[in-house]
């Protein structure tokens, strides 16, 4: 905290001067207290240390799966919305202003790609409320819960 020196330990509550005196201090003749004995942290692992690694830690060393070389990570880039937090991404007068349209009245079209989502998801419960939703993948769930509520699903490129 500012304006106010870290706090010490005060040299006569510290352990070690109960020691004083004695040769060892505590950590024996024969075996010593030395620096790292078996190792700085996981060394050891696939020897002396193997039964600790297999009991505890199975599957700890090796490899799985194939390798991909190049990896470019723009293909797999797909951001997902669900169903539930789609009626979001437009503002709340026009959910109500398309609230009771009937089935041949003009109806909101909702276009996830340009919102930066990809794929539609489909978590949850849609309003019963038919809506035309614009994106490149649909789940089954979501594809069924929209045609559900009268609505549409248009893929895009």
């Amino acid at each position: 905290k500012p304006g106010r020196p870290h706090a010490k330990m005060v040299a006569r509550l510290s352990k070690n001067r109960k020691k004083r005196g004695h040769v060892s201090a505590g950590h024996g003749r024969v075996g010593k207290h030395r620096k790292h004995p078996s190792g700085r942290g996981n060394a050891g692992g696939q020897h002396m240390h193997r039964i600790m690694f297999d009991k505890f830690h199975p599957g700890f060393f090796g490899k799985v799966g194939m390798r991909y070389f190049h990896k470019t990570k723009q293909q797999f880039h797909r951001p997902t919305i669900n169903i539930d937090k789609i009626w979001t991404l437009v503002s709340a007068e026009t959910r109500k202003k398309y609230a009771n349209a009937g089935p041949n009245d003009k109806v909101p079209v909702i276009d996830v790609n340009a919102a930066g989502y990809f794929k539609v998801l489909g978590k949850g419960k849609l309003p019963e409320q038919p809506v035309i939703v614009k994106a490149k993948f649909f789940s089954k769930d979501a594809e069924k819960k929209i045609k559900a509520v009268g609505g549409a699903c248009v893929l895009v490129a």
